[in-house]
C-alpha cells in the first residue's frame, strides 16, 4: 500500500531554506541542529525539457516550464548514527512558466518528495532531510509522500517507478568519439551534480499535483555519486551568493 504522508507540506522562507535545507541542516523545523550524512549510489534524474538540460546552464525551459526531479538509490549512506543502505529517496517539481531553475528557487510551482515507505521513523526523518538538501528551497506547495521506489536497469535501459504517482526510463547517449556522453562542472552544478552522463528518456509520465505527463525523448541523466552533508554545506555559500547577485540585478531592472 502506498502510503501518503497526510498530504504534509513543508515551506521555509527561502533565505532560511538557503542555511538550512541546501547546507545539510535539517529542513524539519523541530530539528534545527546539524547532522552530519554521507551517501554514494546511482542518481537517475529526467525532465520535460529537452536534452542536455538547460537548467544546469542557467537557461530557461524548453516548454516553459520545467518539470522533472530525480531519484537517489543508495548503496551505502548514514544520516548521524542511522544507517540508509539500500533505501531511496526522490522529489519531483515543476518551475513558474518562463522562469530558470535559480529563479524558481523558494517558487516552484510544486516540490513532491518521495520517501522510501521500508525505512522506520528514524530513517525516514534523515532520507527526508537529505532529499531536502538536494533539491533545494522548498515552496509552498511542497508535500511529502511514502510509497515503494524502485529501479530496473535492462538491455541498458533504466527505469524508475515512483510508487503509482508515474515513472520514468532513460537511456544514455552515445558519444561522437565513442562511449557515453558525459557533462562535467556545467554551471548550476551542485555535488550529486559535478558530473553526470548523458542522455533521453524512453518515456516520462507523472500524474502527482495534478499533473498529466505523457512525454518521450525528453533529458534523461545518470551518475554514480558520493556527497556528504559537508559538499552541501561548501555549495550553499556559493549559491546564496549567486541568488542575492541575481535579486539585486532584477531590483534594478
Amino acid at each position: 500500500m502506498t502510503h501518503i504522508a497526510s498530504h504534509r507540506k513543508l515551506w521555509v522562507a527561502p533565505a532560511a531554506l538557503l542555511v538550512a535545507a541546501i547546507s545539510g541542516v535539517s529542513a524539519v523545523a523541530d530539528d534545527p541542529k546539524p547532522v552530519a550524512w554521507r551517501i554514494a549510489g546511482e542518481f537517475e534524474e529526467a525532465c520535460t525539457c529537452a536534452a542536455a538540460c538547460p537548467c544546469w546552464f542557467g537557461s530557461k525551459p524548453t516548454r516553459m516550464k520545467c518539470g522533472g526531479g530525480q531519484a537517489v538509490f543508495i548503496e551505502k549512506g548514514n544520516y548521524g548514527d542511522v544507517k540508509l543502505d539500500g533505501f531511496a529517496i526522490a522529489s519531483i517539481g515543476q518551475s513558474p512558466a518562463g522562469q530558470t531553475m535559480m529563479e524558481s528557487f523558494g517558487n516552484w510551482e510544486f516540490i513532491r518528495i518521495y520517501v522510501d515507505e521500508r525505512a522506520t521513523p528514524d530513517q525516514r526523518k534523515g532520507l527526508e532531510a537529505i532529499i531536502q538538501t538536494i533539491t533545494g528551497p522548498a515552496s509552498k506547495n511542497t508535500e511529502v509522500r511514502y510509497v515503494p521506489l524502485t529501479r530496473t536497469v535492462r538491455d541498458g535501459v533504466h527505469t524508475v517507478h515512483l510508487g503509482h504517482h508515474g515513472s520514468f526510463s532513460g537511456k544514455l547517449a552515445e558519444g561522437g568519439l565513442g562511449g557515453v556522453t558525459t557533462i562535467s562542472n556545467p554551471p548550476g552544478a551542485d555535488p550529486l551534480r559535478k558530473q553526470y552522463n548523458q542522455g533521453l528518456t524512453q518515456h516520462l509520465k507523472y500524474t502527482d499535483a495534478d499533473q498529466s505527463w505523457d512525454l518521450a525523448g525528453t533529458n534523461y541523466m545518470h551518475h554514480k555519486f558520493e556527497v556528504t552533508s559537508e559538499d552541501y554545506e561548501k555549495f550553499s555559500a556559493a549559491l546564496a551568493q549567486k541568488m542575492q547577485t541575481m535579486q539585486k540585478s532584477s531590483e534594478m531592472k
